[in-house]
């Protein structure tokens, strides 16, 4: 009888979904099993190869299990059980050390190491970081949430541990993704040339294991990692070059031939050519072979790479078939794979991205440049519809500002979409390559202000600060999704740089018309007008400016409230009519107030000698603001609508209110 996969696809889920409902019912993933055993590294070193892979099965369980209710990074790390369990079989944290790129594949690692309890609390309030955090344990020795340094600080580590004489292995586990950022191949290239003893984990879940291609990985690992391959080599050597008279000669045209032989034979090679004794690829989910390798690979000196190949997702359907939605995704349904949405209106990135095509099918000198972020940027409609001027560099926001200078010296319209955390790493490039030279170049800022779960390394909260102060650089931020198409627009308008930043998720509902309109340079619009003080406000706190001040009228005092739209320029008329009429002036952003639009709006004050004028601004605190929902950081911050309410109140009860 024939089966269709259509039904084998769907008996099976029924039979999970029964299996995750009496799991779910039971309490807690993992009640009654080996995992409940574990609650250190230490537990993993008793157990067999058969109750090894029958954990890799229950930490899976967990991971869907967790991640389907806080949402998370599964994919990336459905794919790294078996590697983190033989990882922390073989070695000894936090003796030995272990450093996770990124932080996107460390969830296993969390489990393994005492943090099992807490993984419920997984980025909630004041539950665990969704990424490796030296406060949250001794076994993460680095923190990490941005790509490409796992290398670099495992060779500063090992550095550290050869000065002071120690002897702990330093384990360094990067993704294949992340060899897309320079910073990565620096590293490699500095730890071969010091010839260090270094550990460098690749986990390449890219490439799919064929059997052919298995069976040749296999053969290859274990050609590398037989006892006597290492000596052999040396002891050829040592043998050819007592030959006399000819024997240095032989030797180097040995050299040659088997460099030429590796070349051809051996993958990997440039690897070896950095300095590295490359292992690989070998199968990434197979405890047995994996376990082998790194055990054989302790007693080699120098720099080793192993290459793992994995399955992105495994062991979850939807994961396996869907991996770049399942990466970072929200809450899901188990059963389903479906993600759980709250509807309403689109997304700032969904509307950035409709806008681009828009504009661009106006405008043949457009083009789009992401890095690796085509789906998180909202250029995924964009590079289907024109592929040939859509670019994605990897991991690279250095390469993509320039590369964006390059070609604006030839007038193209660039357009980097970046998340305004990311784009940080290209701050130089910002600096000398496109405001030096006042190219139009146009940043996309997705993600600024507060991001919510994924807590401080990814927090867009710095931008308006390390921007503002470049000259020739202009910089919007919208009220409404509406007012992002017409600021896109405008900066397609404009002959130099400029930075629109806008959040992550839904828009407010703002009605948007198929018409552009060009926004006058560095002018404000005023949403409501109030004789007591005047909300001065930049980007979506416009919204909670106009609810704070709906919320000080019935305490008798009315509250006007300005868009500022530019953070660079300043609106300087209208801050002077305003200095002039109102007398009192809050300031309100989702930015640090350290050298934010608060700290503008004060520089131009002080510039005017407007001396009268009382400011206030609000903002966030000089500290790194921790993981959590994105309303309740804002409350906590006073930077919600009661918050605004309360602190103006209470600024305008100190100096009194003008009738």
């Amino acid at each position: 009888m024939n089966v269709s996969p259509k039904l084998c696809y769907n008996m099976f889920w029924k039979i999970h979904s029964c299996i995750m409902t009496s799991v779910r019912e039971s309490g807690e993933v993992g009640l009654g099993t080996l995992l409940d055993g574990i609650n250190g590294p230490q537990d993993l070193k008793s157990l067999s190869l058969g109750q090894l892979e029958k954990l890799a099965g229950e930490i899976r369980e967990l991971l869907i299990h967790t991640v389907s209710a806080n949402g998370g990074h599964l994919a990336p790390n459905l794919g790294v059980v078996e590697l983190t369990l033989a990882l922390h079989r073989t070695f000894n944290s936090p003796n030995d050390k272990f450093i996770w790129d990124v932080g996107h594949q460390a969830y296993v690692h969390k489990i393994l190491t005492g943090r099992r309890r807490q993984f419920s609390t997984l980025r909630q309030t004041g539950g665990i970081s969704g990424f490796p955090k030296r406060c949250e344990s001794q076994h993460d020795v680095f923190g990490v949430g941005h790509s490409s340094t796992s290398i670099s600080s495992a060779l500063g580590v090992a550095l550290a541990r050869d000065m002071s004489g120690d002897t702990y292995n330093v384990i360094g586990i990067i993704g294949d993704g992340s060899l897309t950022g320079g910073q990565a191949y620096e590293a490699l290239n500095h730890a071969g040339h010091l010839n260090i003893n270094l550990t460098v984990v690749l986990n390449d879940n890219e490439m799919s294991i064929a059997k052919n291609v298995g069976a040749m990985s296999e053969y290859l690992a274990k050609l590398r990692t037989a006892p006597t391959y290492s000596k052999v080599k040396h002891d050829i050597e040592y043998l050819l070059r007592r030959i006399p008279a000819i024997g240095e000669s032989v030797a180097k045209t040995a050299e040659r031939v088997k460099d030429s032989l590796k070349y051809l034979l051996v993958p990997g090679m440039l690897f070896e050519e950095l300095g590295f004794t490359y292992f690989g690829p070998i199968d990434g989910h197979n405890i047995p072979l994996i376990l082998d390798v790194l055990d054989k690979t302790k007693s080699i000196k120098g720099p080793v790479l192993i290459h793992l190949l994995t399955q992105k997702g495994k062991g979850y359907a939807p994961a396996e078939c869907n991996a770049d939605k399942f990466h970072g995704v929200g809450p899901f349904c188990i059963d389903t794979g479906e993600i759980i949405k709250n509807g309403g209106a689109p997304s700032y990135t969904q509307v950035f991205g409709d806008t681009l095509v828009k504009l661009a099918e106006q405008n043949p000198d457009i083009v789009a440049i992401t890095a690796a972020m085509p789906e998180g940027t909202g250029l995924k409609k964009f590079s289907a519809r024109f592929p040939e001027r859509f670019f994605d560099v990897g991991i690279a926001e250095q390469h993509a500002v320039t590369l964006a200078a390059g070609m604006a010296t030839q007038g193209k319209r660039p357009v980097v979409a970046v998340y305004s955390t990311f784009l940080q790493r290209g701050y130089d490039q910002i600096l000398h390559d496109v405001c030096l030279q006042n190219l139009p170049v146009i940043f996309m800022l997705d993600r600024a202000g507060i991001v919510g779960e994924d807590g401080a390394t990814h927090h867009g909260v710095f931008d308006y600060s390390f921007l503002r102060h470049i000259p020739n650089m202009v910089m919007m931020a919208p009220k409404d999704e509406n007012e992002l198409r017409h600021m896109l627009y405008t900066a397609t308008q404009l002959n130099g740089p400029v930075a629109i930043r806008y959040p992550r998720g839904s828009g407010v509902g703002a009605e948007s018309k198929p018409d552009f309109t060009q926004l006058e340079l560095g002018k404000s619009e005023e949403l409501l007008l109030g004789k007591d003080l005047v909300l001065l406000a930049i980007g979506t706190m416009a919204a909670a400016c106009c609810q704070a001040a709906a919320l000080l009228a019935p305490k008798g005092i009315e509250a006007g409230v300005v868009n500022a739209r530019f953070v660079k320029p300043l609106d300087g008329q209208l801050i002077r009519r305003l200095a002039r009429d109102k007398g009192v002036i809050i300031t309100v952003e989702d930015n640090v107030l350290a050298g934010g639009f608060g700290s503008a709006v004060l520089e131009y004050i002080n510039a005017q000698q407007l001396n009268w004028v009382k400011v206030l601004r609000l903002g966030l605190p000089d500290k790194y603001i921790e993981h959590g929902p994105r309303n309740y950081l804002l409350s906590r911050h006073g930077l919600d609508p009661q918050g605004i309410a309360a602190s103006a109140e209470a600024f305008i009860r100190q100096f009194g209110v003008r009738k």
